[in-house]
């Protein structure tokens, strides 16, 4: 079974379950979730209480931070040009710059 993240219609579903006064494992059970997910959701989200428009804003912004940056440089890329310009073959420049 692979993991999906919860969606924003599931976020308010939460909510609403939630402020009804729903177990983690009786919101898990409603929605097809692991009641683990559920918890950590409602954990990870709630400073006061659960809002579903809250907790998806924040898992937008954690998720744009999560991706790494990446080693390609505009200083990488100035280089490479020119080693080719030079006619170094790819093999070469990855030599060369350790890759």
């Amino acid at each position: 079974m692979s993991y999906t993240h919860l969606t924003t219609f599931e976020r308010g579903k939460l909510e609403t379950l939630h402020k009804l006064g729903w177990s983690a494992r009786r919101i898990a059970k409603e929605m097809g979730r692991h009641h683990a997910s559920i918890s950590r959701e409602l954990n990870r989200n709630s400073q006061s209480s659960y809002t579903a428009e809250a907790a998806d804003q924040a898992y937008r912004i954690r998720r744009e931070s999560s991706f790494p940056r990446g080693k390609f440089t505009k200083e990488l890329r100035l280089t490479i040009e020119e080693k080719l310009k030079r006619t170094w073959s790819p093999e070469q420049i990855q030599g060369r710059l350790g890759g």
